[in-house]
């Protein structure tokens, strides 16, 4: 099985603030119709990894200045698909997205990475929807007034009343509400609120790597009773549980260094003073987490979110965004059906979205 009776449609990339950090939002600076190896992402390697459907995320710093910045990226990914009409179309719907797709385009979705890009104000999430935003993460990594992050000290234990308004008003204007990022128990409170399905854009599974921005067994049970989808991530630090607790180990042992674990530039050094080398984060591990997901879940709530271009290393198999064949031969080589590869790749994320516009219309 490959991908060819299918496309891909991932859940998070991170182009639009790589392409700030590199070259402030300058098209003219680097050509993304060809190479482009400072990147993940290049529209070459799109296809050649079959991606027939992006979630360009669209995430800034949590600061003063976040409301305004956050336009700034949804203008950066209007402008990428206006230069590249013949490659990329921008889409909102489910039925857009399969119509992109049929054209031979990679069909382009918006999703704010973090509750902060409101600005605490319900009509700017209103205008963001307006203006093509598909999917809100409630937080980043660390907590909005309205609710805890995964990263951060709890100080709701979930979401506070506005944060119900948030959610619901989500519902209503038909904005999927994205529960990566968040804690545990704000992935339960907004399950408990939600009158749509919802996603996880790019988290894995914690019982498979027991970091607090994957999904604990209990909330993807949930997950499946509320016919949400959780996109598996390919991020080393979410996905490898020996990266993980090498990363600890190593941050003990160059303590007070200035030396960043996560940081491919200093895991050298940091493995010379730690005494151990850095563990590969492997294909294995990415499949080890789809599995569980799909044990847990179901294989109607399995989608993929690699996280490209916002993550410095990735699997040594899955190192940018023409990877996704790689992955997808190998579940096939576990048994999967080219029905099952179906769902994983597009059919449930489709669905989702489906539902959302439908509880938006009833």
């Amino acid at each position: 099985m490959t991908l060819t009776d299918y496309r891909v449609i991932d859940g998070h990339n991170d182009l639009p603030i790589a392409f700030h950090e590199l070259c402030g939002y300058d098209l003219d600076a680097h050509d993304l119709s060809g190479s482009v190896p400072s990147l993940n992402t290049d529209l070459p390697r799109l296809r050649r990894g079959q991606v027939g459907g992006q979630f360009w995320s669209l995430w800034v710093p949590q600061d003063e200045h976040a409301v305004r910045r956050t336009f700034e990226q949804l203008d950066f990914v209007r402008r990428l698909v206006e230069r590249f009409p013949a490659d990329l179309e921008l889409t909102d719907t489910a039925d857009e997205v399969e119509a992109a797709i049929k054209a031979g385009k990679v069909a382009s979705l918006m999703g704010m990475e973090g509750g902060h890009s409101i600005g605490e104000s319900l009509g700017v999430l209103r205008v963001m929807r307006a203006l093509g935003v598909r999917y809100m993460t409630l937080t980043h990594n660390n907590n909005v007034s309205w609710a805890d992050s995964a990263t951060d000290e709890p100080v709701l234990g979930g979401l506070n009343d506005f944060g119900e308004e948030v959610v619901r008003e989500m519902n209503r204007i038909g904005m999927l509400v994205d529960l990566s990022h968040v804690s545990a128990d704000t992935m339960r409170h907004a399950l408990r609120v939600t009158s749509a399905p919802v996603i996880f854009s790019h988290s894995s599974a914690r019982a498979v790597c027991d970091v607090p921005r994957n999904a604990p067994d209990d909330v993807l049970e949930t997950l499946a009773a509320n016919d949400g989808v959780c996109m598996v991530t390919f991020v080393p630090y979410f996905t490898s549980q020996a990266y993980v607790d090498w990363v600890a180990g190593a941050r003990a042992a160059a303590e007070d260094q200035g030396l960043n674990p996560l940081k491919p530039e200093h895991q050298a050094k940091l493995a010379e003073i730690y005494g151990q080398p850095k563990p590969e984060t492997t294909l294995a591990d990415v499949v080890a987490h789809v599995e569980h997901v799909r044990e847990v879940a179901g294989i109607d709530h399995i989608g993929l979110g690699g996280d490209y271009d916002g993550c410095p290393e990735f699997p040594v198999e899955l190192p940018d965004v023409a990877s996704y064949p790689v992955l997808f031969e190998a579940l096939a080589d576990r048994g999967w059906s080219t029905e099952e590869l179906g769902k994983l790749a597009s059919g449930n994320i489709l669905r989702v979205l489906r539902a959302a516009d439908d509880v938006a219309s009833a």
